[in-house]
């Protein structure tokens, strides 16, 4: 089933929620989160509830992973500097519109491997409270694209899980846990069979909007009826 021919829900429109697939190293997915924040606030302003979001996980750059489980550089995905300048260009477009002055330029982070980040951060989603796995996931997102950390190095996503509250040490067996990391890979591979080709992607009630959308689009796709 593809995500545009989801079954619909019986939530009303102002209380739709909304799945929001992504992957840590996706620049879009750092700035589909600050719209996503700006369209929170206007909901806000117009006395609307919290939207419900369920974060999900993707592996953008599964195609290159070899066998082995590393990233292949040597893989062919038809990406070439014409492309990476055009997201240099959108990537800062965005930051200004969005108010993510945070954010560092695209080619001042670490060119990480999101897998063990991801990992870990399922782990707290399905043993933590949802509050403690938004501010792990918040972490993670901020030291990879604020920080510019290196959130491919175990250490580093000790450190983040200890920040809000979560032992060092289930991250390091989260880590190595052979059984999450088939249940990571069933979770892409489900994404794939819905129709998630690329990140972010929102979908609620059926439909979908691809990329880091402007709060106007969230809104339609939330609040339409």
């Amino acid at each position: 089933m593809s995500v545009d021919d989801a079954a619909p829900t019986d939530e009303p429109n102002d209380r739709r929620p909304v799945t929001i697939y992504s992957d840590f190293v996706c620049p879009f997915c750092y700035l589909g989160r600050a719209s996503l924040r700006q369209y929170r606030d206007d909901r806000d302003d117009r006395g609307l509830p919290p939207v419900e979001v369920d974060w999900q996980f993707f592996d953008l750059r599964g195609h290159k992973r070899g066998p082995d489980g590393e990233i292949r550089d040597d893989v062919d995905d038809g990406k070439d500097e014409d492309y990476y300048d055009q997201v240099r260009e959108n990537v800062q477009r965005l930051r200004e519109e969005y108010d993510a002055d945070e954010m560092l330029a695209f080619d001042e982070v670490h060119d990480a491997d999101s897998w063990d980040a991801q990992q870990a951060a399922l782990y707290v989603k399905q043993s933590a409270d949802s509050e403690t796995f938004r501010s792990f996931y918040d972490a993670i997102l901020e030291a990879h694209w604020e920080d510019g950390r290196e959130i491919d190095d175990l250490d580093t996503l000790v450190e983040l899980a200890e920040s809000v509250g979560v032992d060092g040490g289930e991250i390091r067996d989260a880590v190595d846990d052979e059984t999450l990391a088939e249940e990571l890979e069933s979770q892409f591979d489900a994404a794939r069979e819905r129709g998630v080709t690329g990140v972010p992607t929102f979908v609620a009630d059926g439909h979908a909007a691809r990329g880091a959308v402007p709060p106007s689009h969230l809104q339609r796709l939330l609040e339409a009826n």
